[in-house]
């Protein structure tokens, strides 16, 4: 069933959140959740916890599978965003056209978080950008996602198992997938693809919750999860890992 998760503020309180964030950000460092203002905990629709955050983007991706979205028109509130933005989970997700994170979660702008690179992988410049959604925007729930028949996986086996040579940058792509990707296939399973796929979450996942200060702390403070995700491109669903 829909719920509408209203983001919209009035605009005394898109003015005294944005500057509590601004004062936040800038004045006095980047501050880990719960460290905010009392004005900015008690008012910010994403001060919910990380277990209601992942059950959100569950059944937003039962709507999905379901046809059933209740997020058609994205033009709805958006002069409420233009001041402020509230996402409730930060997406790690592959940069294939066909993974489209907003639309499979049934969510609309500013709901979610969004960073993609082919391969779903954790680096200095997207880890950055983790850390700004968690200590400043209050991100509950990072969710690293991989897909079905992910081409930069398959190109890291095919290096890995072959000896293949890539052009360009691609090696370096490829270098930071190697870990969870060489970890599957020395166990030699009947599927390499869909094995090193989860491989690669699962490798990232663990490498986001040590990364400190800012994610390691609040995660073991409790204010921040971090779980895993396979995208299947060809039924629409999500399963957590």
């Amino acid at each position: 069933m829909c719920k509408d998760h209203d983001y919209a503020v009035s605009r005394r309180g898109l003015l005294g959140l944005g500057a509590a964030a601004a004062t936040t950000a800038f004045a006095g460092g980047f501050a880990l959740p719960g460290k905010a203002s009392a004005q900015q905990a008690a008012s910010a629709p994403n001060d919910i916890s990380p277990d209601e955050a992942l059950a959100r983007l569950v059944e937003g991706n039962a709507r999905y599978v379901a046809d059933s979205g209740c997020n058609g028109d994205f033009s709805v509130g958006r002069a409420a965003r233009a001041g402020v933005q509230y996402p409730f989970a930060g997406i790690l997700s592959c940069a294939d056209s066909r993974v489209a994170p907003e639309l499979l979660f049934d969510h609309g702008p500013g709901e979610l978080f969004v960073m993609r690179v082919a391969g779903n992988f954790v680096d200095v410049s997207g880890l950055a950008s983790i850390e700004y959604g968690v200590a400043v925007l209050g991100i509950p729930l990072l969710v690293v996602m991989g897909h079905t028949n992910c081409g930069a996986v398959s190109a890291t086996i095919n290096v890995v198992e072959e000896g293949t040579v890539l052009p360009g940058h691609l090696p370096d792509l490829v270098g930071m997938l190697k870990p969870g990707v060489e970890a599957a296939l020395a166990e030699k399973p009947a599927d390499p693809l869909a094995a090193a796929t989860r491989a690669n979450v699962v490798h990232n996942v663990e490498k986001l919750k040590a990364a400190g200060p800012i994610v390691a702390e609040a995660v073991a403070a409790g204010k921040v999860r971090v779980v895993g995700a396979i995208y299947d491109i060809a039924t629409g669903k999500v399963e957590f890992i």
